[in-house]
C-alpha cells in the first residue's frame, strides 16, 4: 500500500512539472524515458534468455 501511495505521489509531481514545462522539453524528456525503458527491456530479455 505504501508503494502505491509513493507511486501516485511521484506521478502527481511528474505530471505537475510537465504541465509547466514547454512542449519541446516535455517531448525530449519523453523520448529519453522511452529509450531508457527500451534499453532496460532489452537487457532484461537478454538476461532471461541466458539463465
Amino acid at each position: 500500500m505504501l508503494f502505491l501511495v509513493a507511486a501516485l505521489l511521484l506521478l502527481g509531481v511528474a505530471l505537475g512539472s510537465v504541465a509547466h514545462a514547454p512542449l519541446p522539453v516535455t517531448l525530449v524528456a519523453a523520448v529519453v524515458i522511452g529509450v531508457w525503458l527500451m534499453v532496460f527491456a532489452v537487457r532484461e530479455r537478454h538476461a532471461r534468455r541466458r539463465s
